[in-house]
């Protein structure tokens, strides 16, 4: 919902060049995506927050009657989706709606509890430049390392949807005496549940990729050269998160590029992989094996496909 009302904001931002009225529905949605950040770290003041800041990650929060809040600490994309929540505006963006510019200021004056969701250190030549985040930078640079992580999310053919962590690890819950786990399963489901559908215990789920790299770079736009993470974490390898953004990308691209003769998608289906009159038609499919980068579920021209050229123009393939 927070990625939802900088989207609003941008597009209200934009309409408001032509129709000034359009600053009052950019000042709704700017105090909206506040306060539904400041709720992600605070709910009502009560001290809930999904923020683990012994971990430096994301969680769920279970709330029961007897127990009251407990968080549910699965390194899951669950964790990941607020790094999907930011936009960059700079000084000339701001100059051109001076009612939604003053509006805002305003409400920063007004709430200086939500600052940090709000960095407007960097200037241009026309003035500081504006930066909503539901994850400050503090917090960007602990994710980042999970997230780049080859024991954690990153896998060869892109971010998967759970941390490798829990295939050694799995979640346990306990309530009302009936145990619950959560663990690592980087194919199809080993259970029924919710139709046998695996793309969020493990697999790499490509829409999901594709939202995560375009974050990356907004931040990066933000930052510039100066905001490094390494990559990947543990190698001592230092890059850019625009350098970091064009891995990943070169990654989910080889999904679908044959490399000695295979293309990983296909997995092993002689027929897709050898056959002179199949191997050159590529399916797409809903997710891909976490380890392998095999399709998995269904096969279908899906609404995504587009997503694939953009990201290998990036990564330099």
């Amino acid at each position: 919902m927070a990625m939802f009302c900088l989207d609003m904001l941008s597009m209200a931002m934009e309409l408001a060049h032509e129709d000034p009225s359009y600053e009052d529905v950019a000042s709704k949605f700017f105090e909206h995506f506040v306060y539904i950040s400041q709720a992600m770290n605070d709910m009502g003041g009560r001290g809930i927050g999904l923020w683990d800041e012994e971990d430096g990650f994301y969680y769920d929060v279970l709330h029961l009657a007897d127990t009251g809040p407990v968080p549910m600490k699965v390194r899951s994309m669950v964790g990941l989706i607020p790094l999907f929540a930011v936009e960059t505006f700079d000084p000339e963006d701001l100059a051109r709606l001076p009612a939604f510019n003053r509006r805002m200021q305003w409400f920063l004056r007004h709430h200086a509890d939500v600052a940090e969701h709000v960095d407007m250190s960097r200037h241009a030549a026309g003035g500081p430049r504006l930066l909503l985040t539901i994850a400050n930078r503090q917090k960007l640079e602990r994710i980042y390392k999970y997230v780049l992580d080859e024991n954690e999310f990153l896998s060869p053919h892109g971010v998967r949807a759970l941390s490798k962590f829990h295939e050694n690890h799995p979640f346990m819950l306990k309530v009302d005496g009936e145990s619950h786990s959560v663990n690592y399963e980087p194919g199809e489901s080993t259970t029924d549940l919710f139709g046998g559908n695996s793309n969020w215990r493990g697999p790499v789920w490509f829409p999901m990729n594709f939202l995560l790299i375009e974050s990356m770079q907004r931040v990066h736009y933000y930052y510039g050269d100066e905001f490094k993470v390494e990559f990947p974490t543990g190698s001592g390898q230092q890059k850019t998160l625009w350098s970091a953004s064009s891995e990943l990308s070169r990654r989910l691209s080889h999904i679908f590029l044959r490399r000695d003769g295979r293309r990983p998608v296909n997995g092993d289906v002689a027929l897709l992989q050898d056959d002179p009159y199949w191997r050159d038609l590529i399916l797409f499919y809903e997710y891909f094996h976490g380890e392998t980068g095999a399709g998995l579920g269904a096969s279908h021209q899906t609404g995504w496909t587009a997503l694939v050229a953009k990201l290998i123009e990036q990564s330099g393939e």
